[in-house]
C-alpha cells in the first residue's frame, strides 16, 4: 500500500458568482466516488460550500479556528457524502483580519493542511472570490489550481488577472504551483459566443482547457438548498453526469 500524500488543488476566480463553489462540491463527491478519501477546506467567509453540504449548524469549531488559534483541521472535520467537510462562515473574515500582522501569514493555510496531508488522497480548497490573504493562503498551500470559467467575455479579462495572481505567488512565494486547467462551467453549447470565447482561450492563452465541461442543469442550482451534492440530490442529472467525467479527466492529468 502506497503512502497517502494529499494532491491540493484550489479552486480558483477571482470573480464571483463562476462555479467555484459548485465545482469543488460535486468534483469532491465525484473524486471520492471513484474511490479516493477526500478533503473539501472552505476558505470563504461566506461558507457556501458549508451551507452546500448543509453542515452550518453542525459544528463548534470551523477554518477560523484552525488559522488563528493552531486548531488542527482534523479536529474540525465533518463527514458528509463520504468526504470530510472543513467548515467556515462569517468568522474568517475576523480571522482573516488577525493574520494581517502575523509573521508568515501565507503559511498559515500550508503549515495545516500539511499536516494532514497523509489521510487523504485529495484536498480541494474553496477559494474565496476577492485576492485576501486567505486566497494567498490557498495558493501557497496548493500545488495546482483549477479555474472554473464562464465563456463569457468579462471571463476572459478576469483570467488574466488571475494568471497574473498565479505568477506572483509562484514567484515569491509557492514554486511549484502549477494551473491543471481551466474548467469551462454553466457552458451554453447553443450559443455562438461560447464556442468563439473557448476557442479564443484555448489558442491565446497557452493553458490547458479540460476537454470536458459543466453545463447548465437547474439539477446544480437546486442541490445546495437541499444541504446535498447533485450526487446526492440527483445522481442521474446531466449536472452529476458531468462532474463525474471531469473527475476521471483531472485524475488522467494530475502527476503522480
Amino acid at each position: 500500500m502506497k503512502d497517502r500524500q494529499a494532491k491540493v488543488i484550489a479552486i480558483v476566480n477571482q470573480k464571483g458568482g463562476t462555479g467555484k463553489t459548485t465545482t469543488t462540491t460535486n468534483l469532491g463527491v465525484a473524486l471520492g466516488k471513484l474511490g479516493n478519501k477526500v478533503l473539501l477546506i472552505d476558505m470563504d467567509a461566506q461558507g457556501n460550500m458549508t451551507f452546500h453540504f448543509g453542515v452550518q449548524n453542525d459544528y463548534t469549531k470551523s477554518m477560523a479556528n484552525v488559522l488563528t488559534e493552531g486548531v488542527k483541521i482534523k479536529n474540525i472535520t465533518i463527514e458528509r457524502e463520504k468526504i470530510d467537510i472543513a467548515p467556515s462562515d462569517v468568522s474568517l473574515a475576523d480571522a482573516e483580519l488577525s493574520m494581517v500582522n502575523v509573521e508568515g501569514r501565507e503559511f498559515i493555510l500550508k503549515t495545516a493542511v500539511d499536516k494532514v496531508r497523509d489521510r487523504y488522497d485529495y484536498i480541494l480548497i474553496d477559494c474565496a472570490p476577492a485576492l485576501s490573504i486567505l486566497s494567498i493562503n490557498a495558493l501557497t498551500a496548493a500545488d495546482h489550481i483549477l479555474i472554473p470559467l464562464q465563456m463569457e467575455v468579462l471571463s476572459m479579462q478576469g483570467l488574466s488577472q488571475i494568471l497574473e495572481t498565479v505568477f506572483q505567488i509562484k514567484e515569491s512565494l509557492n514554486d511549484k504551483l502549477t494551473i491543471l486547467g481551466i474548467l469551462p462551467v454553466m457552458f451554453d453549447k447553443r450559443r455562438t459566443v461560447t464556442h468563439e470565447i473557448y476557442n479564443h482561450i484555448k489558442e491565446n492563452f497557452g493553458i490547458r482547457v479540460l476537454e470536458n465541461n459543466i453545463g447548465i442543469d437547474v439539477r446544480l442550482v437546486e442541490a445546495p438548498s437541499f444541504g446535498q451534492s447533485v450526487f446526492e440530490y440527483s445522481p442521474l442529472s446531466v449536472g452529476a453526469m458531468s462532474y463525474m467525467r471531469v473527475a476521471r479527466e483531472l485524475l488522467s492529468i494530475i502527476p503522480k
